[in-house]
């Protein structure tokens, strides 16, 4: 949350020492530049397969990052929007209870697509909001990481799945379009995490993610 406070006060102070902006207050579309902590789970919900033998308490979590993201807008009217937001976070599987200490999976790209129908409810400059919609993890690529390797896993591979999302939050207008914008979301999805020696499926193993995801930043509506 700090991280996110900073950058969030840096882009304030950034976009204020610029010209002014010719946006509009009441415009069709609206950008917001942020950064934005991705905060997931990542603890097993249950094992299908089981060749290498867990032991007992053997459990699971997956690291926090935060990245730069974009989201777009479409206003129907002032209450009533659509929003799409997307980036790429990297993140570490590691071990937990029995399994604490170990590096389990490495490099593991998701691209959160997610949609939004949003409800404003406008107060002057001040326009809170709350949201929910589907959304698509798409897992690009991940790897066994040192401990993972050392039983014997080739490769490791995380499912992509769909899932919902709710999300509440402020814009904070400046004037002529442009203003603060604080979100929070909170994320329902789970993946599949499949381990191979070779060819050999030898651990298959179902997580929830159920990350929170925080962003701070600016928009630009026109």
């Amino acid at each position: 949350m700090k991280k996110l406070t900073i950058a969030a006060a840096l882009a304030a102070a950034t976009m204020l020492a610029t010209p002014a902006w010719a946006g509009s207050d009441e415009g069709k579309i609206q950008i917001k530049v942020l950064a934005t902590g991705v905060l997931p789970d990542g603890k097993i919900d249950t094992v299908k397969t089981d060749l290498i033998g867990l032991p007992v308490g053997s459990q699971t979590a997956a690291n926090d990052n935060v990245v730069p993201t974009v989201a777009v807008e479409y206003y129907f009217n002032n209450n009533i929007s659509l929003e799409t937001i997307c980036c790429v976070t990297k993140h570490k599987v590691r071990g937990a209870g029995a399994l604490l200490g170990t590096d389990l999976v490495k490099d593991v790209l998701i691209v959160p697509a997610t949609f939004t129908l949003k409800y404003h409810m406008p107060l002057g400059p001040v326009k809170p909001y709350i949201g929910a919609g589907p959304s698509v993890f798409i897992m690009l690529d991940s790897k066994p990481d040192v401990d993972a390797v050392g039983l014997g896993a080739t490769r490791a591979k995380l499912s992509s799945n769909i899932g919902v999302a709710v999300q509440a939050g402020v814009d904070i207008g400046m004037g002529n379009g442009m203003g603060i914008s604080l979100d929070a979301k909170k994320y329902w999805m789970g993946t599949t995490a499949k381990f191979y020696a070779g060819n050999t499926l030898v651990l298959e193993s179902k997580h929830k993610l159920d990350p929170w995801v925080l962003s701070g930043g600016m928009y630009f509506r026109f």
